[in-house]
C-alpha cells in the first residue's frame, strides 16, 4: 500500500477533525484520489497538446489544431456543449516554416536561432556580411546610411555571461510556505504580482537611448537582411523567444500591421562570438534562410469551452469554472506554459466524470486563447458573458459564477492557493486541503498573484484563484523558451495537481452556498494588459 493511501485512511478514521461548517465528503475524496493518482491520463493528454501538435501560437494553424483536439477530447469524456467559442477580434496568424542560421566566415559553425513571431522571412537563402551599428541616437544612426544593404545587423554587447551557482530547478521550502500562509494583506487596493519574475535580463539591441523600433525600421529601409538579438538569459542552449515589437501604437499581430523586420534571437555565446570578431575587424559572414507565413483568413480568437451540467434545480444555473491558457510561444511546444495547466484541467474533469459525479452546480472548463498577448481570451470571455461593461461590474450571469480556478505556473505540484485578499475564503480552502497534506498541499495565502487568466475575473468581484505551484525550472529554463518541451514535465506533480483540482471543483459544485466574494476593487476600463 502506498504511503499516501495509509495517511489518507488515518484521516478518514478521524473525521471529527474536520469542521462541521464546511462539509468534506471523504468517501468522494478517496474516489477522486484513486482515479487521479492510479488511473491518470494527464501525460497522454499533454503529449497530444505538445509533441503530437507542436507550438500553439495564437492565430496559428497549430493553435486551431490543438483547440479542436481538446474540444473533441472533452466531448469524448461526456462533457456537453464542447465548442470553439470566439472571444473577439485578434489579428493575423503567423507561422515559422523554416529557420537556418550559420557562421560561414571566418569558419563554419551552426547557430541555434529562432525568429521572433510576426517577423517576415529572409526572402530565400542568403550569405550576408555582419555589420555592427553603434549609435546612441538617431543622428548617429544616420552615419550608417547606405552601408546596410544585404547585411545582417548586430549592436554592441552590453552584458557578459557570468556563471551562476543556483540550481535551475527548485521547490518551495517549508519555511517559505509558512511565511506565505502568515501573510497579512495591507489595507487598500493591491496590485497582483506574478509568482515568477522575468529572471536575469541583460539587454542587447539598440545602444543607450536608441529605440529598437527605430533601429529595425532604419535597417529595413536600408535593405538589411536581418538583425540579431540576445540577452544574458539566452545561455547554455536555451533561447527565450517571444514576439516582435510592432510600430508605435500598433500590435505586431494586428491584421493590418506591416510585416515585422526579421529579428533573430541567438544564444549569448554565439552573439558574443560574432560581436568580438566584428569588434576586432575580422570579417564575419552568415548563411541565413528563414521562411515564415502570415494569414488573415480568420482574424478572430477562440476559446475551448465545455460543461458538465448541474442537476440541482436551485443551483444548476450557477457556475464553477476551471481553466488555463492553451496558446503558447513558438520556439518550444508550450509544455510548461501552458499545456501542463490545460492537460491538468482536462484531467480534472475526466476524473469527475470517471467517478460518476453529478454536480449540483454546472461545471464549465475553459481553455483560453490569447493569454500570451494580454489575457485576450479570458478577458473577452468575461466581457462577453459576465460583465456589465457600462457599469464596469459583474452582470446577472457574472453573479452566478461561484468560482474560477486557474493553473498556469508550470509543471510543479500544487502547494497551496493564492486567495487574492479574499479573507472569507481562507478557512474554506484550508479545510479542502486537509485530505491532501500528505501530497504536500497545505498553504492558503492572502497574497495576490498575477500574470494569468484569473485576473480577468477578479476585478469584477468574481472569485478567481491561481494555485501555488513549485517553481521547478519554470523561471530559469522553460518559460517562453526553446526548452518548453514535454521532457521538462513532471508526471507525478501533474497527477497530484489534477487530483487536487478535481476535488476543489467537486467541493465548490456541491456546497450549499456560493463561494464568499470580496468587494470589487479596480475593474479595468478596457485596453490590453501586456504580459512578459
Amino acid at each position: 500500500m502506498r504511503k499516501s493511501s495509509i495517511v489518507f485512511l488515518l484521516m478518514v478514521s478521524f473525521q471529527p477533525l474536520f469542521s462541521q461548517e464546511e462539509k468534506i465528503d471523504l468517501g468522494m475524496v478517496e474516489k477522486i484520489r484513486q482515479e487521479g493518482l492510479k488511473n491518470s491520463q494527464v501525460m497522454e493528454t499533454v503529449f497530444y497538446l505538445t509533441d503530437a501538435n507542436g507550438p500553439r501560437l495564437q492565430g496559428s494553424a497549430g493553435y486551431t489544431k490543438a483547440a479542436n483536439w481538446a474540444k473533441d477530447k472533452l466531448a469524448s469524456y461526456g462533457l456537453q456543449d464542447a465548442k470553439l467559442e470566439p472571444w473577439g477580434e485578434f489579428g493575423r496568424g503567423w507561422e515559422m516554416q523554416k529557420s537556418y542560421l550559420a557562421l560561414t566566415a571566418p569558419y563554419y559553425r551552426p547557430i541555434n536561432a529562432f525568429p521572433k513571431s510576426q517577423c517576415k522571412g529572409s526572402d530565400g537563402a542568403k550569405n550576408a556580411e555582419v555589420v555592427m551599428i553603434n549609435a546612441k541616437d538617431s543622428t548617429e544612426l544616420m552615419s550608417y546610411k547606405g552601408k546596410l544593404k544585404g547585411k545582417i545587423v548586430i549592436t554592441p554587447a552590453y552584458d557578459t555571461l557570468k556563471p551562476t551557482y543556483r540550481s535551475d530547478a527548485s521547490r518551495y521550502t517549508d519555511d517559505e510556505l509558512v511565511k506565505m500562509g502568515e501573510y497579512t494583506p495591507p489595507t487598500g487596493p493591491q496590485q497582483g504580482r506574478g509568482q515568477f519574475g522575468a529572471g536575469g535580463r541583460g539587454r542587447f539591441g539598440a545602444g543607450a537611448g536608441l529605440s529598437p523600433v527605430l533601429l529595425r525600421s532604419f535597417a529595413q529601409a536600408e535593405g538589411a537582411v536581418a538583425i540579431l538579438s540576445s540577452t544574458t538569459r539566452n545561455h547554455d542552449g536555451t533561447l527565450f523567444v517571444q514576439g516582435s515589437t510592432g510600430a508605435p501604437g500598433v500590435q505586431s499581430y494586428a491584421a493590418n500591421a506591416p510585416e515585422s523586420f526579421l529579428d533573430m534571437v541567438v544564444g549569448i555565446e554565439d552573439y558574443n562570438t560574432i560581436y568580438r570578431l566584428v569588434k576586432h575587424n575580422i570579417p564575419v559572414k552568415l548563411d541565413i534562410d528563414v521562411k515564415t507565413s502570415f494569414s488573415t483568413k480568420d482574424t478572430k480568437g477562440y476559446n475551448v469551452v465545455a460543461e458538465i451540467k448541474g442537476t440541482d434545480p436551485k443551483l444548476k444555473e450557477e457556475l464553477v469554472m476551471l481553466g488555463g491558457h492553451l496558446d503558447s510561444w513558438h520556439s518550444g511546444t508550450g509544455a510548461t506554459d501552458n499545456a501542463a495547466g490545460c492537460a491538468t484541467m482536462i484531467e480534472a474533469v475526466r476524473i469527475l466524470k470517471a467517478v460518476g459525479f453529478q454536480p449540483r452546480r454546472t461545471i464549465r472548463i475553459a481553455l483560453w486563447g490569447g493569454e500570451e498577448t494580454g489575457l485576450n481570451g479570458s478577458r473577452g470571455y468575461v466581457r462577453n458573458h459576465f460583465v456589465d461593461t457600462a457599469a464596469r461590474k459583474a452582470n446577472a450571469m457574472g453573479e452566478k459564477v461561484s468560482v474560477y480556478f486557474n493553473l498556469d505556473n508550470g509543471t510543479g505540484k500544487i502547494r497551496g492557493i493564492y486567495t487574492q485578499g479574499n479573507v472569507g475564503i481562507k478557512p474554506i480552502f484550508a479545510k479542502w486541503f486537509e485530505p491532501f497534506k500528505d501530497l504536500g498541499a497545505t498553504t492558503v495565502t492572502s497574497q495576490n498573484t498575477g500574470g494569468t487568466d484569473h485576473q480577468s475575473f477578479d476585478p469584477y468581484g468574481i472569485p478567481a484563484f491561481q494555485f501555488i505551484q513549485d517553481g521547478m525550472e519554470y523561471n530559469t529554463r522553460t518559460h517562453h523558451s526553446t526548452m518548453d518541451t514535454y521532457d521538462h514535465l513532471s508526471p507525478d506533480d501533474l497527477m497530484q495537481a489534477s487530483t487536487i483540482i478535481a476535488d476543489f471543483v467537486y467541493n465548490a459544485a456541491q456546497r450549499d452556498e456560493k463561494m464568499p466574494r470580496k468587494p470589487q476593487t479596480n475593474a479595468p476600463a478596457g485596453g490590453r494588459l501586456t504580459l512578459r
